[in-house]
Formats: C-alpha cells, sequence, structure tokens
C-alpha cells in the first residue's frame, strides 16, 4: 500500500453554488503545519465559474457526470492523497486554525477512526443558531445508532478505515454521512477536540436534499448496519447508563416494526431474539426510568438540548451574527 504523503485531503462536491468559493478559501488560507490538498469535484454537469483559487497549487478539481454527493466524494477519496480525509460542503466552511486544532486531537488518538470537534449551525444568512459540543469518544455505537449526528464537515476519517468500511454507499444521497459514521462506529471509536472547527448552513432554503427521501433511506440504511456481524456485543459495550441501554432495546424493537411492514418475517423474528438478548443484558438497568424512557420514546440529541440551552442563557444577542472564529 502506498504511503500517504499528506497529512489530510479536503473533499469539496460542488453543483456550482455561489458559496463555493467561500468553502475553499476556508481551507486554503488555513494556517497550518502540515501538507494538505483540496479537491473540488465538480458534479454539476457544467464549468464552474472562474474563480482565483482555481489556479493555486494545492487545489485539484475533477468533472463528474452529475452523479450525486456520494459517488463525488468517493471520487474525490479515490484520487486523494492524504493519510485522512476531510469532507466539506460547498455552502459550508471551516473556521481558522479548524486543522490544527484536528490534528492536534489525531497526535494522542491515532487508533481512532473519526475525528471531530465543535459546529457552530447557522442559518442561509449566516446568522448563529446553535453550537454543537456532542463529547462523544471511543466506543460511541450506540450513540450514533440511535440517531446522534456528527456533523462530516468538522470531521477526520482515515483514509483506510474509510476504504476498508466501503466508502460512501453510492445509493444514498442526503443521509450517506449518518451511514458512514454508523458503519465505522461499529468497528472503531471516536475522538473529540472541544474547539469549534466547522460552521455548517442549516435550513431547506437552497439545500438540495429531499428530507422526506432521506429518512426512508437512513432507515433502511440502519437496518444494513444491523445486518452486520458483531453488531450486539459493540452496542452492549458502548452503552453505559441506563438510557443506552434502553435505546438498544429500541434499536431491535424499532426493526422488528419495519421488518413486519415490509415482510420480512425472518429478519424480523431475528431482531426480536437479538432485542429479547439485550434486554436480558441490560440486567438491573432495566429497572430505571430512564431505561424504559428510552425504549418507548424516539431519540432526542442531548448535543442539541445542551447547545439549546447555552443560547438561551447567552440571551437576546444569541440570534445574531457569530465571528467565524470560536474559541
Amino acid at each position: 500500500m502506498v504511503k500517504p504523503d499528506l497529512f489530510c485531503s479536503t473533499i469539496i462536491p460542488t453543483i456550482g453554488r455561489a458559496t463555493l468559493d467561500r468553502a475553499v478559501e476556508s481551507v486554503i488560507n488555513q494556517h497550518f503545519d502540515q501538507p494538505f490538498e483540496v479537491i473540488v469535484i465538480n458534479d454539476s454537469g457544467r464549468p464552474l465559474v472562474s474563480a482565483a483559487w482555481q489556479q493555486a497549487a494545492r487545489v485539484k478539481v475533477i468533472d463528474t457526470a452529475r452523479r450525486e454527493r456520494s459517488v463525488a466524494r468517493n471520487v474525490g477519496a479515490s484520487v486523494a492523497r492524504g493519510k485522512y480525509l476531510h469532507f466539506l460542503d460547498d455552502d459550508d466552511w471551516l473556521l481558522p486554525e479548524a486543522l490544527q486544532a484536528l490534528k492536534e486531537l489525531a497526535q494522542p488518538a491515532q487508533e481512532n477512526a473519526w475525528l471531530y470537534g465543535g459546529t457552530q449551525l447557522v442559518d442561509r444568512q449566516g446568522n448563529f443558531i446553535i453550537e454543537l459540543h456532542h463529547g462523544l469518544n471511543g466506543n460511541c455505537f450506540v450513540q450514533v445508532l440511535a440517531g446522534e449526528w456528527i456533523p462530516l464537515q468538522a470531521s477526520l476519517i482515515p483514509a483506510k478505515a474509510f476504504f476498508d468500511v466501503g466508502g460512501f454507499d453510492p445509493r444514498l444521497s442526503g443521509p450517506e454521512d449518518i451511514d458512514l459514521c454508523r458503519r465505522i462506529a461499529l468497528t472503531h471509536d471516536l475522538a473529540a477536540t472541544p474547539r469549534v472547527v466547522a460552521s455548517i448552513g442549516m435550513g431547506s432554503e437552497g439545500s438540495t436534499t429531499d428530507r422526506d427521501q432521506s429518512r426512508v433511506c437512513s432507515r433502511w440504511a440502519r437496518e444494513g448496519v444491523l445486518d452486520s456481524r458483531g453488531v450486539l456485543a459493540r452496542l452492549r459495550s458502548s452503552a453505559m447508563e441506563d438510557q443506552w441501554f434502553g435505546r438498544i432495546v429500541r434499536v431491535y424493537l424499532t426493526s422488528v416494526v419495519w421488518n413486519l411492514q415490509h415482510r420480512r418475517l425472518f429478519t424480523a423474528c431475528s431482531r426480536a431474539a437479538f432485542g429479547l438478548a439485550s434486554l436480558a443484558l441490560a440486567g438491573p438497568h432495566a429497572v430505571s426510568g430512564n431505561f424504559l424512557r428510552s425504549v418507548l420514546n424516539s431519540y432526542e440529541s442531548d448535543t442539541f438540548s445542551r447547545g439549546l440551552r447555552q443560547k438561551e442563557g447567552q440571551g437576546a444577542d444569541a440570534g445574531g451574527p457569530r465571528p467565524q472564529a470560536i474559541r
């Protein structure tokens, strides 16, 4: 296997939106002490508007024929020379010193396969919405399978781990980042830095994601993860509190319902058996109120709840614009 000659490769799929310039420049203007590259995948089906960054030595532009984000990202990963892969959307951007913060995280966490930082979410006009600090480290499989979203734009993924799990599923467009995180978390650990490293635009305006279809695809993609070997053992070892033991049971119960709805009777029976096993493995955790609430209720992210409390504590100014650099 050829040894990577760069620390990281940032891969930006684009349909030619005007925000692409900001995304690329936020990377090439990083003050960073390691070699890196930027690979822009033009999936718009037409030439990109001329921009100064296209002449930068560390930038490469590759054209694809409107194959959607998963394929475009895989194409970028296939030619990347970095030890780590970083995927950025064309309407998001890195904050100053982001790559340096992630590199400092990577040094003591070389065995982890998903390195990430904090994220600020903004609306389409750039106004601050919420700041996310997940604080998830180590085996976080039950958390990501339950529904915790760790933004791809704020993450570094070792290229080896990315290719070991097969990259992005080309059938997915929307939840492909969630699916990738689930598949990596099944066999690898996560590591976080509290530094805020990326800004992500939220809202339906200008979005290319079909939300309804994304939820459907995410559901069947999770079923594919549950079909993998070693799932229950990995789930069990990632559960340290009552609520997470309850989440394991709920994962299997909702899978039973989904498979019955789709007339997959054998799989439904198998999931029911694993659900009963997960209930038995919960032991004394199963008698707590948090366990029962987790079984009965859909997942609500603790990360978002903390972010909302932080925003409320900042008072009336919390909804206004934020500077790009947040410490």
